[in-house]
């Protein structure tokens, strides 16, 4: 065995994160670790690389025991973590974030510049990409920085890879391209951790899966020899009536209305679509088909240049987000992290920072008012939180993307833009998430979804419009969508 953990123990301030968990890796296997939102999967994590030392408990490398692990003896070790948020430079190259990882030698020494950039590109196209080595990471797509840190595992000839959500902001086609990656390193030895709340992913890459609930490990599995229901009641202890709570709900006039609208500045041309209360128009197309630009678009981020924007049947003007907001367009960002929540402060404070007019008096905030609308929020879309008061940042994926929500719904909107909703968060949540989403859409709020997911797609619309190249190249119906007909219009091939 490359890896094996044998009864770890772990806890912070007397909660037990991990309770006596035994897990294993193998030489050439990828073994899949699922779990909610809170099930230990990040303790163990952080404990494989040493960012945290176990209360107690085993941990062996290659038939070797480890006394204490840190974080420059995991590396020496062969293991390397790839994560969801990379950790990167922003204002470095490529080549530079890809050599600080892997060169050694003193401060004074001579830079190859040339070999740098070589080996940065060989490692990129090892992915199954291409990306030029002189690049910022500050001008990189999501996607292209994963398959940075993914360059960075390979030169590192890591022996254990840990990839925890690493598909959450890649394309179907850039996910193949990762498997086929994934695919390379199992017969150079390699054993891989794989970390996705993707359960159709986990079941095409894994050979095992392990399932982590409430800080135990609950069963480990060959991925042939279970089914999803399976592995969903063993990660939520209950039988899951179904993630996408779907109902029939009455659909009334158009809400919001876009006729022709282009901006030139986003890639957006010639779009006309609408939503109407009560309805989830479901947004498809590819990574730079133009769906977040159309997000930004509609909520002032980034003006339009031609066309109008019609709400209640009425011509808008959104220069601003603080036009959409006036007038009840709300909007919850893909990168929850960077946009939707703000790291620092407390679960009240972003609760609320939408609708300060509503919880302050003569100009500064009423902690009375702040802490009764946040307590309305926290109980309405049970965010669980030790406190109000807590930072948002040690929240959960899903819990922080219920606080985003909160936010929102806290300016009581017309209509909802919601980019990516339940991108990195566990099945639970997800199915949490999208009953609300039922919720709002029953009170009358158009729901404009955005997302990557096919399964979510065609599980939560009404409609769906697929874009392609800054333009939508249709719009499909519930009754007509499939994957066919939606993959087939995200990369405008005919299909009816």
């Amino acid at each position: 065995m490359l890896l094996q953990t044998s009864a770890i123990r772990k806890s912070f301030a007397g909660v037990d994160a991990l309770k006596g968990v035994s897990f294993d890796l193998a030489a050439s296997e990828v073994h899949a670790l699922v779990g909610e939102n809170g099930a230990g999967k990040s303790t163990l994590v952080k404990i494989i690389t040493g960012a945290e030392t176990p209360d107690s408990g085993t941990l062996m490398v290659a038939g070797e025991v480890v006394g204490r692990m840190d974080p420059n003896r995991s590396r020496t070790l062969g293991i390397a973590s790839i994560y969801q948020q990379p950790a990167l430079f922003p204002d470095l190259t490529v080549a530079e974030n890809i050599a600080i990882a892997l060169e050694r030698g003193g401060a004074w020494r001579r830079v190859d510049w040339r070999a740098r950039r070589r080996q940065a590109a060989a490692l990129v196209e090892r992915t199954g990409a291409r990306i030029d080595p002189e690049r910022l990471v500050a001008s990189l797509s999501m996607p292209e920085q994963q398959i940075v840190e993914i360059a960075k595992a390979i030169g590192a000839n890591a022996r254990i890879v840990i990839m925890d959500e690493p598909t959450a902001s890649l394309t179907d086609r850039e996910v193949d391209r990762l498997f086929a990656t994934i695919a390379a390193l199992k017969p150079q030895g390699v054993g891989i951790i794989y970390i996705s709340h993707r359960l159709e992913e986990v079941f095409a890459v894994a050979d095992r899966i392990t399932v982590l609930r409430d800080g135990e490990s609950v069963g480990t599995r060959a991925a042939g020899d279970v089914t999803r229901g399976e592995l969903i009641r063993l990660m939520v202890g209950r039988d899951l009536g179904a993630v996408f709570p779907k109902r029939p709900i009455a659909i009334g006039d158009v809400r919001l209305e876009v006729r022709h609208l282009s901006n030139r500045a986003r890639g957006l041309h010639d779009i006309s679509l609408d939503v109407r209360r009560g309805e989830i128009l479901g947004v498809a197309g590819l990574v730079g088909s133009g769906r977040t630009e159309l997000a930004e678009t509609l909520f002032g981020l980034t003006p339009l240049d031609a066309g109008e924007i019609l709400l209640d049947g009425a011509a808008v003007r959104i220069q601003s987000p603080a036009d959409a907001v006036r007038l009840g367009i709300g909007y919850v960002p893909e990168d929850r992290r960077r946009h939707g929540v703000v790291a620092g402060m407390s679960v009240a404070a972003n609760a609320t920072l939408a609708s300060l007019r509503a919880v302050s008096r003569g100009g500064l905030i009423d902690a009375a008012a702040e802490r009764r609308a946040a307590e309305s929020h926290v109980a309405r879309l049970r965010i669980r939180t030790a406190s109000i008061g807590a930072d948002v940042g040690s929240l959960s994926g899903g819990n922080q993307q219920k606080v985003a929500l909160a936010r929102w719904l806290a300016t009581q909107p017309k209509v909802l833009i919601l980019d990516e909703p339940t991108q990195g968060v566990d099945v639970g949540s997800k199915a949490e998430i999208h009953g609300l989403m039922e919720d709002l859409a029953e009170r009358g709020l158009a729901i404009v979804m955005i997302s990557s997911e096919l399964p979510e797609i065609l599980g939560m619309s009404d409609r769906v419009a697929v874009m392609h190249a800054g333009h939508v190249s249709g719009v499909l119906s519930r009754a007509e969508a499939t994957q066919d007909k939606i993959l087939g219009l995200a990369l405008e091939r005919a299909t009816a």
